[in-house]
């Protein structure tokens, strides 16, 4: 993750008054979770993953994609586009974004319940959150319809 003083002087003040912009996230009810032994865990990614056969992500993209669990990492491409967004991590290790087989490394070692046959994938970089509103319900209602107890939110 880079540093806005890391950036040109000029970028750095154009992110800072986007973040300013933004809406604060009013607080929600505390939930009381199942043990994580027992939980089944999906990923929610921001880092625009998709298939090679699904479109790829465009600026500003409000919709979502569907990864399956068992998705070979070499069918996975990264469309985040911003230019402050280092990808090399991911090439060398796509569990840097998509962190598949350490959980399935977990639910082995008996940490977590189970991993997902679904996870899911949005574009990063929003400034409008309220534009995410109906596909992250959406995303929200299939993850319950899944049986996810937990989601492994991925911000990039």
């Amino acid at each position: 993750m880079v540093r806005l003083s890391d950036l040109h002087d000029e970028e750095a003040a154009h992110l800072l008054a986007r973040a300013e912009a933004m809406a604060p996230v009013a607080a929600a009810p505390w939930v009381h979770p199942k043990p994580l032994a027992e939980s089944t865990v999906a990923i929610v990614s921001t880092a625009g993953l998709h298939r090679r056969s699904d479109p790829p992500f465009q600026a500003g993209a409000v919709d979502y994609r569907i990864l399956p669990g068992d998705v070979d990492f070499a069918d996975v491409m990264l469309s985040h586009i911003s230019t402050n967004f280092d990808r090399s991590a991911f090439q060398q290790d796509p569990n840097i974004s998509f962190p598949a087989d350490r959980l399935r490394e977990m639910a082995d070692a008996g940490e977590i319940g189970g991993v997902s046959d679904w996870h899911y994938s949005f574009m990063g970089a929003q400034p409008n959150h309220e534009a995410l509103r109906d596909t992250g319900e959406e995303v929200g209602r299939l993850l319950a319809a899944g049986g996810v107890d937990v989601a492994l939110l991925i911000p990039v």
